[in-house]
């Protein structure tokens, strides 16, 4: 059953979602709407390889399924410096400092920030992976505190600049963006998936990897350090994606029959990639741009992390 639902998955639903997604209503426009949505489509592409492969890396260090690097708080970070950008400059932030720009400061202090953090847990006595979280969590609460008394601040205009920023949205990539983001990612991605048997054996626990001879503390470091370019791509691409990591990385849990990466890190980046699709249609062809893509994740995802929570307490 599982082979049918894989091949369907694999072929049918993300063939025909990019089908409807690119024609729909197009007029067959090659000249302006297909090639805008051609945009759109490599921006989900890149976007939901980046989720998938991210928030499968973090559960797999953490041991966790209801965790997404988003607990480290760069999702934080990327909101903060929106709002400070706008306090700084009005409503006149979008046309002073320009979308090229603006993606590449916040991938910049994505990764300083998680530079800085890495740095500093790892470099004492502390090495523990779950202080490495707490401390994150910490820092989560901290900057959204931070982020807050920052809206408070601004003027209505000015607010509403900031929730544009708020929301994960497909309409913000450039072309200049996407090649360099797609060299960035290539990279990683590589990396990561030379290390697939390495990670494979971490879903074991940190006792049976350190017996099995895998270097644990270099290689948790190595893949933090992978996952921090990897969401810092994906938020400057899309802007915060909250749940969405949790429900691709536990429906290809679901969709294994065995949880190797080999298997996990393909199906969650079909997922991401096909959720991303489905929601983009509905919002231009069902709700005529009366929502976003960003509301309609945060919900659907939303939902799906509160059954997840209330599973085990009705299966006892």
């Amino acid at each position: 059953m599982k082979n049918i639902v894989w091949r369907i998955l694999t072929l049918g639903l993300p063939v025909t979602l990019v089908m409807i997604f690119l024609f729909m209503d197009s007029g067959f426009d090659f000249e302006y709407v297909i090639p805008n949505r051609l945009l759109r489509l490599g921006t989900i592409c890149l976007g939901g390889v980046c989720i998938s492969f991210s928030s499968i890396l973090f559960q797999t260090i953490t041991g966790n399924r209801i965790l997404t690097p988003s607990v480290m708080g760069y999702e934080g970070v990327y909101l903060i410096l929106q709002a400070l950008l706008v306090l700084t400059f009005g409503t006149a932030s979008s046309l002073l400092i320009s979308a090229d720009m603006n993606f590449f400061i916040s991938m910049v202090v994505m990764l300083l920030y998680s530079l800085v953090i890495h740095r500093w847990l790892f470099s004492g006595e502390r090495h523990d992976v779950f202080f490495l979280l707490l401390v994150g969590l910490v820092l989560t609460v901290m900057l959204g505190s931070f982020t807050l008394l920052i809206q408070y601040s601004i003027s209505p205009g000015e607010f509403s600049l900031f929730q544009s920023y708020s929301l994960a949205s497909l309409n913000r990539a450039r072309p200049e963006q996407l090649i360099a983001s797609f060299a960035l990612v290539s990279l990683v991605c590589v990396a990561v998936w030379n290390t697939r048997a390495v990670l494979d054996v971490l879903l074991m626990g940190r006792e049976q990897a350190i017996s099995l001879g895998v270097n644990y503390q270099k290689v948790v470091r190595i893949q933090l350090g992978l996952i921090a370019i990897l969401v810092a791509v994906s938020t400057s691409l899309l802007g915060p994606t909250a749940f969405m990591g949790i429900f691709v990385a536990n429906m290809a849990y679901l969709l294994a029959k065995r949880p190797t990466h080999q298997f996990t890190f393909v199906a969650a980046s079909i997922i991401a990639i096909s959720v991303f699709l489905l929601t983009q249609i509905l919002v231009e062809h069902v709700f005529n741009y009366q929502t976003s893509v960003g509301l309609l994740i945060n919900l659907f995802c939303g939902v799906y992390f509160f059954v997840l929570i209330l599973k085990p307490r009705s299966a006892a």
